[in-house]
């Protein structure tokens, strides 16, 4: 009898990078590929995706990489997934809009199969026979997942909250996810972002209400940052300022290419000749003019910080202008968010965000709706995903709380499987895990060394010594010339710099011509001597880098 194994390579343990398999005899089906923002230690690095090996190991078992709504930390990693397998893709049809535009930028669309699914849809792979189940998100189409397997129902709810009055129809069906539960249901995994905040997620509707009165009284130009796949924000801005009979402009690549994609597919709805080109702003009257733009995170070249910073060819930042931050602050971006709030008021702006107004409304379920989720579907085993460590930790005590059994929890981290068999279910063995770096072109070269190099760069310097020998005598013929970057001020402490050569010298002298390698060892025993030299006399330890040549 064949084993039902559900193996998640990413978004566990962490926000972000989500990626999980799930595989019973020769079918394996991929279930989201997402990526990861780099930590601060990651200097240089792009960003980050889930360890491919397992994937690569079992290439021929792959039936279908399924994603689950289109936000990065879901559908970012699938270009280099697909490098590895051609298999096709399936999503619903802004997911795949989004997706497609991905893979065409890097020219990657040709022969890549997308299908597309809908909420209500089933589709067999093998044994395993899914069946969509529509969520509401902070993205639209976003989906769950009930999973007919031979061992039993799994649910997979996807990111999803159960917000009342939501944007957009961005509904969660709780019908549907009961009616899982009068199925019987042998696992659910289910979002545990949000865990810590108790409650009810607040309405969509409480969101434009207030937007509403923020725009209202404010006279000048309203500037509205968010995230681009936020469709149902835009569309709430957009119905505020069709009733309030402003203009629209959408600034920033990425929120240029989700309008464009939310619109062809119905899911954006804007008045003819309400959209204006940014150019066109000048010929407006500044409390004629609402502008969605990107940068929430402070993202450094996004079309915000270029206004904060006054870099922006169109938008100059004056007095009277108000700028809405309507996102949450992501854990890591509160230094970069906060530095442009401070730009933003020393060029006069009036700046709302999170923390003095209720501007955003979370895309993941509170604490009480986590609950209604497990009452609904009446798991056997329950398994919190998606989430920092912290976050499974408390979504399993809040299971046990709802009257879940201590052993039907079962808490994976990456690389875990956890298996299900006649039995029962349980964690057994793992499989390779981990994070692959992304810098450039780059895949996974940048490993612990690298970082550990970068950062000894930023922090303390470089020190580069540059000198030839005579290849018969063994005499210094150039030389030893020093260069730093980042270490010092030449002029100002050139006695360092000179006192330094003396030791190579030293060192030099204290090699005799003859000794066999000798251009290794001295190259060797420069390092070390400098490197003791300059933490002895500035306390500092740069990157020593000698050059030597024998001519």
């Amino acid at each position: 009898m064949s084993l039902l194994k559900i193996i998640p390579l990413g978004g566990l343990g962490e926000i972000g990078m989500n990626m999980m398999v799930f595989e019973y005899g020769d079918t394996m089906f991929v279930a989201d590929s997402g990526l990861m923002f780099p930590e601060d230690y990651m200097l240089g690095v792009d960003f980050v995706i889930p360890n491919l090996d397992y994937i690569r190991q079992n290439r021929s078992k792959v039936a279908a990489i399924v994603l689950t709504h289109a936000h990065e930390d879901h559908i970012g990693a699938l270009p280099y997934l697909l490098r590895e397998i051609n298999v096709p893709v399936f999503g619903t049809s802004f997911t795949l809009g989004l997706v497609r535009h991905k893979l065409e930028e890097l020219e990657l669309i040709s022969g890549i199969a997308l299908h597309e699914i809908y909420p209500d849809e089933k589709l067999r792979l093998g044994p395993f026979e899914l069946e969509f189940i529509r969520v509401g998100h902070s993205v639209v189409d976003g989906l769950g997942m009930a999973i007919h397997t031979p061992r039993g129902l799994i649910v997979h709810t996807g990111d999803y909250k159960i917000g009342y009055g939501a944007a957009g129809g961005m509904t969660t069906d709780l019908n549907k996810f009961a009616a899982c539960g009068e199925k019987g249901v042998l696992a659910l995994l289910s979002d545990s972002t949000n865990v810590e905040k108790e409650g009810y997620t607040i309405s969509d509707k409480e969101i434009g209400q207030t937007l509403d009165r923020i725009i209202a009284e404010h006279d000048g130009r309203i500037i509205v940052a968010l995230f681009a796949s936020n469709v149902a924000r835009i569309q709430l801005i957009v119905d505020i300022a069709t009733k309030r009979a402003k203009k629209i402009v959408f600034d920033g690549r990425s929120i240029e290419v989700s309008v464009k994609i939310a619109k062809s597919l119905g899911h954006l709805m804007i008045p003819d000749r309400m959209e204006i080109n940014i150019d066109q702003v000048v010929d407006y009257a500044d409390d004629e003019i609402i502008i969605i733009t990107t940068g929430s995170q402070g993202e450094p070249m996004s079309a915000l910080a270029r206004m904060a910073s006054g870099i922006h060819k169109q938008i100059k930042i004056k007095t009277g202008d108000t700028v809405i931050l309507s996102s949450k602050f992501i854990p890591g971006n509160e230094k970069a968010i906060g530095k442009i709030i401070n730009s933003l008021y020393r060029k006069g702006a009036d700046v709302i965000y999170e923390k003095i107004s209720d501007i955003h409304v979370s895309g993941h379920a509170f604490r009480e709706e986590l609950k209604l989720m497990i009452n609904l579907t009446k798991p056997e085993y329950f398994i919190p995903v998606h989430g920092e460590f912290r976050h499974l930790i408390l979504h399993a005590r809040l299971a046990r709380d709802v009257g879940i059994a201590e052993n039907k929890i079962l808490l994976a981290e990456n690389g875990q499987i956890i298996e299900f068999n006649k039995t029962g279910g349980r964690l057994s063995g793992s499989v390779p895990t981990g994070r692959v770096l992304i810098d450039g072109k780059g895949v996974g070269d940048v490993g612990r060394s690298v970082l550990r190099e970068r950062r000894i760069l930023s922090e303390e310097g470089l020190v580069a010594v540059t000198m030839a020998f005579d290849e018969e005598t063994g005499i210094i013929i150039y030389g030893p010339e020093i260069v730093s970057r980042g270490f010092v001020f030449e002029t100002e402490t050139g006695h360092l710099l000179e006192d330094a050569q003396c030791v190579i010298l030293e060192v030099v002298e204290e090699i005799a011509p003859e000794v066999p390698k000798r251009v290794d060892k001295i190259r060797s025993k420069i390092q070390t001597a400098l490197r003791q030299y300059f933490f002895f006399t500035i306390g500092r330890r740069p990157v020593i880098l000698p050059f030597i040549i024998e001519v």
